[in-house]
């Protein structure tokens, strides 16, 4: 008989189903009659139905069943309000939910929690309520990032997750496979329904030699990230393999595969090995650990397998990079930063420095964060950039107060944050400098799109490990390098960093700190959920309208974007996120971030009713408000970024019907389709600049519309004369169905109601 073991001490009756998995994988290799990869052997063995299911690397929709979901507060008020617009009264699978987006940071910890607390309360209740009355575990505020938190409780080799934040691949630095999703692809999960994922290609990283000095994880990524920029890795997991793992910690792996968001993968994937064994025991999952030993030759990638792509990367010659600014691909050596910096005129003071987020929080990130503070110390030398530390979660707090790190980061003037995401999404009430002042900032996050951090689109971001942040927080320049430049001690001497150090795990093990986790309750049948229909931070849903049958004519383009559109640009996060369960509310800042290409401005553009120029969600409206369904045209990876499904729903709500563009985003492109939005691709790049934001738009065919079969597009100048162009689409039959309900959501609660 097996042995049976639970996913995580909060999930004591769901077991790790590695015998099922093995079987699976059997059969499907046989039938490929070929060596899978790691990340193969885990998404097939999730299958639904692995006898009879197509499977073809970069084509073929497979459809699988994940172990669990994961929510952030920020996407799980949509993702609850759908769920319970399903009608279903249990979550199908174990589920999360986590407090770590809402929380903004002003001054520290200690008074920045208790006041998003009492301004949240309501959002908060919600979540805690409704996680309560359908079966789903909940980390209250406080608790931490909610990728920390799945790496420390539930992630574990094998196992698959999907999570409505598009750093959910952090859990691969466990062996996990974890997809960012947008939520309605979370309500099929939760709902029992099997999740669809376009069969992802394989790109495998091979890393040699050994990582040493200044070079950290985070700087494997940096340079991926420069290597396939951030669409490389677009409908591809990334699969690390090669002896170079081995110099790299379990939380180090996360760190790596948490970025792999910003190329575009679908996820990224370490295999099982000692390092992760290690982490396991110390995160009290000793089990699990002695589990997958049992398992090891499932748990790695068959001898022989093949890769779509391969690059290698030797770590002995690695070398730290700076990743920015305004992009995280724009990938720089360390020793050529400094003439990055002149060439390019970014301004040399360094403003602030900031470490921590779900990228770089971990216990070993700290340490050898401390190992360059104390040496500072040591010789006197004072910070000269501001410096702000977020711990990842509770545990981490707790141990690094515990084990002294934290004293060392406030003995330098460190301000720390609450446990939470903070400046990462841009939740930062920042002080030090005025909207429009130009100025850097470097952090250890994963992300640096304009205006992100800070909402002040002359802030320069930069993105590097937390080593490199730290010491340059003591040189004060972008020009400054740690490996090589000395610092004026106070009395004149000169000082140089020497590399730094640090443990992987604590010598005297995690401590927990306070109990942040709310089980669901046994009875739950008098637990009520309560949405006050007066209120502007919570909504109930309203289902959206099927197709009329007909095709679109005559439409209006509401804006042709020009250049960089990612979800930051379509739907913002920062000052938004408190309308997050409010789909009109939030809805006020549809594309207020997009470039207008008319006139290279944000958030203006021409009334086509009126002939004047407004903000873009006031156009929509007014469109929407005469009955006039529209059309977005946009440039290249439309809807990079987060897996934020307001992006879709705000212009789905506002009287959107299809969205045209070069390329789109993998999970954007989802969230469109889930909601009832037509995303449409040129087959020919060129048509976008035939096209005048003043164009009429029909788009033709959709009687007929053909999973694999083009659509035309007819678009008619202000004089009268018209052409027509291919339009290409990668709905399958099933997501052609959701268009024709209006949603998927629509689909899901008519079955939920037979």
């Amino acid at each position: 008989m097996a042995t049976k073991v639970a996913m995580s001490a909060f999930d004591q009756n769901n077991f790790i189903q590695y015998e099922k998995m093995a079987e699976n994988v059997k059969l499907v290799r046989e039938r490929l009659n070929r060596p899978l990869t790691y990340a193969e052997k885990i998404v097939y063995g999730h299958l639904a139905d692995p006898k009879n299911q197509v499977i073809e690397r970069g084509n073929s929709y497979l459809n699988l069943h994940p172990d669990r979901v994961a929510c952030q507060d920020a996407t799980a008020q949509m993702a609850l309000l759908q769920f319970m617009s399903a009608g279903l009264p249990t979550v199908a699978v174990p589920t999360t939910v986590h407090c770590d987006h809402l929380i903004q940071a002003q001054v520290g910890a200690e008074s920045d929690l208790p006041r998003a607390k009492e301004i949240n309360k309501e959002v908060y209740d919600f979540l805690s309520s409704c996680s309560a009355k359908y079966g789903i575990g909940f980390w209250k505020p406080g608790s931490g990032i909610i990728h920390q938190i799945v790496l420390e409780n539930y992630a574990y080799p094998g196992g698959m997750m999907i999570g409505t934040d598009s750093h959910t691949p952090n859990a691969g630095g466990l062996g996990m496979i974890a997809v960012g999703v947008g939520g309605a692809d979370a309500v099929d999960v939760m709902a029992g329904i099997p999740w669809e994922l376009k069969c992802p290609k394989i790109i495998g990283v091979k890393l040699t030699g050994k990582r040493n000095g200044w070079t950290s994880p985070k700087d494997i990524i940096l340079k991926v990230a420069g290597i396939l920029t951030v669409k490389g890795g677009t409908g591809a997991i990334v699969e690390y393999f090669g002896e170079g793992v081995e110099s790299i910690s379990c939380t180090g792996m996360a760190t790596i595969c948490n970025m792999g968001a910003e190329i575009g993968a679908t996820t990224s994937i370490f295999p099982f090995n000692e390092r992760m064994e290690e982490y396991l025991k110390a995160t009290g999952r000793a089990d699990i650990a002695e589990l997958a030993k049992q398992y090891k030759d499932l748990l790695k990638a068959d001898e022989g397998c093949k890769y779509d792509q391969v690059i290698e990367i030797n770590l002995s010659e690695l070398e730290p990079h700076i990743n920015g600014p305004f992009t995280p691909d724009l990938a720089t050596p360390l020793s050529e930063f400094k003439n990055a910096v002149e060439k390019n005129g970014w301004p040399e003071e360094l403003k602030v420095g900031l470490i921590g987020s779900c990228t770089n929080s971990s216990y070993e990130d700290m340490c050898r964060v401390s190992s360059l503070i104390k040496q500072a110390l040591d010789n006197g030398v004072p910070a000269k950039s501001k410096f702000i530390i977020t711990p990842g979660s509770e545990q981490i707090r707790a141990t690094i107060a515990k084990d002294g790190q934290m004293e060392l980061m406030k003995k330098v003037g460190g301000t720390v944050l609450a446990n939470a995401c903070g400046p990462c999404i841009g939740q930062w009430d920042r002080k030090d400098i005025k909207k429009g002042d130009l100025n850097s900032i470097i952090t250890s996050y994963n992300r640096n799109f304009t205006a992100r951090n800070d909402a002040n689109p002359q802030t320069h971001a930069f993105v590097a490990s937390p080593e490199i942040v730290t010491a340059m927080v003591f040189g004060g320049s972008l020009k400054f390098n740690p490996m090589k430049d000395e610092i004026t001690k106070p009395d004149g001497s000169k000082f140089k960093f020497q590399p730094p150090s640090g443990d992987a795990l604590p010598p005297t093990g995690y401590d927990k700190g306070e109990m942040v986790y709310q089980a669901p309750p046994e009875d739950r049948s008098n637990v009520e959920v309560i949405v006050s229909p007066t209120s502007q931070r919570l909504q109930l849903l309203t289902p959206f309208n099927k197709w009329n049958g007909e095709d679109y004519e005559n439409l209006n383009i509401l804006i042709k974007v020009k250049g960089k559109c990612t979800t930051d640009h379509i739907s913002m996060a920062g000052p938004w996120l408190k309308y997050r369960g409010h789909l009109d509310n939030i809805s006020n800042n549809m594309l207020i971030g997009a470039i207008n290409s008319e006139n290279g401005e944000a958030n203006k553009i021409r009334n086509a009713l009126t002939g004047e120029y407004d903000a873009v969600p006031a156009v929509a409206r007014d469109y929407k408000a005469h009955g006039m369904p529209w059309v977005v045209i946009a440039d290249e990876n439309y809807g990079e970024g987060s897996s934020r499904e307001h992006a879709a729903l705000e212009p789905r709500h506002l009287g959107g019907v299809a969205v045209i563009v070069k390329s789109f985003a993998r999970i954007h492109e989802t969230n469109l389709k889930k909601q009832g939005v037509l995303p449409l691709t040129f087959a020919n790049t060129a048509d976008y600049d035939k096209i005048d934001p003043t164009d009429k738009v029909s788009i033709l065919g959709l009687k007929t519309l053909t999973p694999g079969v083009p659509l035309t597009a007819k678009f008619t100048k202000a004089d009268g004369s018209s052409f027509e162009i291919k339009l290409n689409h990668t709905l399958n039959e099933g997501q052609i169905e959701w268009f024709k309900a209006g949603s998927a959501l629509n689909l899901l609660a008519a079955a939920a109601k037979n």
